[in-house]
């Protein structure tokens, strides 16, 4: 652990500065089913579409209402592979409807052919760039250990395939993105983890009011092990429990993708904020291995990477004192 914790220290971000570091939402709404459903994920995407533009977002929208061909499995198919595969500009890829699960293969329904797991990691293998999926059906836990990979959050709103019945969590995920009460720490922008941890918290408010049984449990994997963390695992923002093969904790890198940013995020430019989250995520594995280390040795490992933390600010500082304000 430790010997990954100091090589991420080392890397540096992959792409040139000065790119364009604007996302790409690309938002999936699959065959309604019933009417009431229809209208349901038509509000949801909206949702998403708006947040989108609040973030100056490239917006793509695949299915009911957007498009009449019906094959919208060929249509995702083409998308991302006309999408750049590398750069610092995030792909949030969001999954609205209805799924199923038949003990082997998890798809999610879409007008004409559905889309299965498995096929849509392989239209994914060669993204480089950071990536996040959420997948808002039931019967979608079988896509977190099939998506599951470096760079990579993958949300979904089971954590069975077998938990089939409708599902909420699209409702609050889709309305916490943008919402600043979601803030939970306060930074002025709300991250996917944040929005994770309210949608889950929403749904089983949902069910306690209604007087049901829960039927949907969330999932958050962005540690590369395929296991995902529910919700009820985290203190505040921090996970507090690890999964059984000790894996790093979930949620540090969900954590790092806001959709809709704070104005100083806006303004940092996007090569210095890819570096400075690779010292952060260095700070959080090093503090995972705190109890493994005298304190000597913590802190003499800690220190070079606050310093190139305190460096970087540095040159954002410097950076933005020598560019004039917009008129």
């Amino acid at each position: 652990m430790l010997t990954s914790v100091l090589a991420l220290t080392l890397m540096l971000p992959a792409t040139p500065p000065n790119v364009d570091s604007a996302a790409t939402v690309l938002i999936v709404t699959g065959a309604e089913g019933e009417e009431r459903y229809g209208r349901m994920f038509a509000a949801w995407g909206e949702q998403w579409a708006e947040a989108a533009r609040q973030a100056g977002a490239k917006l793509v929208r695949i299915g009911p209402p957007e498009n009449t061909d019906a094959d919208d499995r060929d249509r995702l198919r083409r998308v991302l592979e006309a999408e750049p595969k590398e750069g610092l500009a995030e792909l949030w890829v969001v999954l609205i409807g209805h799924g199923t699960f038949d003990g082997r293969v998890a798809r999610f329904n879409l007008r004409g052919p559905d889309v299965e797991a498995e096929e849509l990691n392989a239209w994914l293998a060669p993204f480089k760039r950071r990536l996040a999926v959420i997948n808002c059906t039931a019967s979608s836990s079988p896509f977190l250990p099939a998506l599951s990979g470096a760079n990579r959050v993958i949300v979904t709103a089971t954590r069975s395939g077998h938990e089939r019945n409708f599902t909420r969590f699209g409702q609050y995920v889709a309305e916490a993105v943008s919402d600043p009460q979601a803030d939970l720490d306060k930074d002025g922008q709300t991250s996917l983890l944040e929005a994770f941890l309210i949608a889950s918290r929403r749904v089983n408010e949902f069910y306690t009011v209604d007087g049901q049984l829960v039927s949907e449990h969330a999932l958050l994997d962005d540690n590369g092990d395929g296991l995902g963390t529910p919700a009820d695992w985290f203190r505040g923002i921090r996970a507090t429990r690890k999964a059984r093969n000790d894996a790093a904790l979930d949620g540090l890198r969900a954590h790092q993708f806001h959709l809709i940013r704070s104005e100083p995020e806006r303004n940092m430019p996007p090569e210095l904020r890819a570096r400075r989250d690779q010292l952060e995520l260095s700070i959080a594995r090093l503090r995972e291995t705190k109890a493994e280390l005298s304190s000597n040795e913590y802190y003499r490992h800690l220190e070079p990477i606050l310093l190139d933390l305190a460096r970087l600010y540095e040159r954002v500082d410097q950076q933005q004192t020598a560019t004039p304000p917009a008129p």
